[in-house]
């Protein structure tokens, strides 16, 4: 984990820069003044924005710190909320220093000083439009607001300035707390089989979608979340099994839908 030995060894500041740097700097315990401009970096340890390690870093620091301030919008932080943080960082397999830095995070989210656009806003700078990374960013944040299995209204207010910030299509926040309510409801932890109802949810469908168009958004979900491309694209190495899981989650989707359509 590359981005992670840059954080250790203190380049970190000079790497990212701006609100997701001080973030990250004061989480540390470093100080580091995110006004510094790209102009006083060390040659030594300047890199050009995009680059793998710092989309990752950004991406680390954004997660973390804006699922908290989203968990506490109705005021608290519930048990499930904590638990689904919890066992994120258990799935991710962090070390107990990146637990650490991923808690710290999740605890400035929640502070009323919080400034959530400028971070967002430097997220979606870092991503350079590479909306699979922004999507999966969107999804880890609702599937921490459906942790109690609803999402409050102070928290879906909090959702919409973060898809608009990044810049998702009109009604696309939507869709996407739709498909991931449904597998919220049938989650592998459930003795319950993924029902042909949410299936259909979960690909983003109808049941009155023609079959070669379930098909179609099958696969481009499938791609959007492709471990690899995303890992490619940014997403931390850490959090391949968070991407491993969701693309099992379309594809058992599309098994029951095929269970409903022998022909297909």
């Amino acid at each position: 984990m590359a981005w992670w030995g840059k954080v250790v060894g203190g380049a970190f500041g000079f790497m990212l820069g701006g609100p997701l740097g001080a973030l990250l700097g004061v989480s540390l315990g470093h100080r580091f003044d995110a006004g510094a401009s790209a102009t006083a970096r060390p040659d030594s340890l300047h890199h050009r924005a995009g680059d793998q390690e710092r989309v990752q870093m950004a991406f680390f620091t954004a997660t973390f710190a804006v699922m908290g301030h989203i968990t506490k919008a109705d005021g608290r932080v519930t048990r499930d909320e904590i638990a689904l943080v919890e066992q994120l960082m258990t799935h991710l397999r962090l070390t107990q220093a990146q637990r650490a830095l991923a808690k710290s995070l999740f605890e400035k989210g929640k502070r009323v000083d919080f400034e959530l656009e400028t971070v967002v806003v430097q997220l979606r700078r870092e991503c350079h439009r590479r909306g699979t990374l922004v999507r999966m960013f969107m999804e880890i944040q609702v599937q921490a607001a459906l942790a109690d299995g609803r999402i409050a209204p102070q928290e879906n207010d909090i959702l919409q300035r973060v898809a608009h910030t990044l810049g998702l299509a009109h009604g696309e926040l939507e869709r996407l707390i739709e498909r991931l309510r449904a597998a919220h409801t049938d989650s592998p932890g459930k003795p319950e089989p993924l029902s042909l109802a949410n299936a259909y949810r979960v690909l983003g469908v109808t049941k009155h979608t023609p079959l070669p168009k379930v098909r179609k958004a099958y696969r481009r979900l499938r791609s959007q979340h492709h471990p690899d491309k995303l890992v490619s694209k940014g997403l931390p190495e850490e959090m391949i099994k968070f991407a491993n899981e969701k693309s099992h989650q379309i594809r058992a989707a599309w098994e029951r839908v095929k269970q409903a359509h022998p022909q297909a």
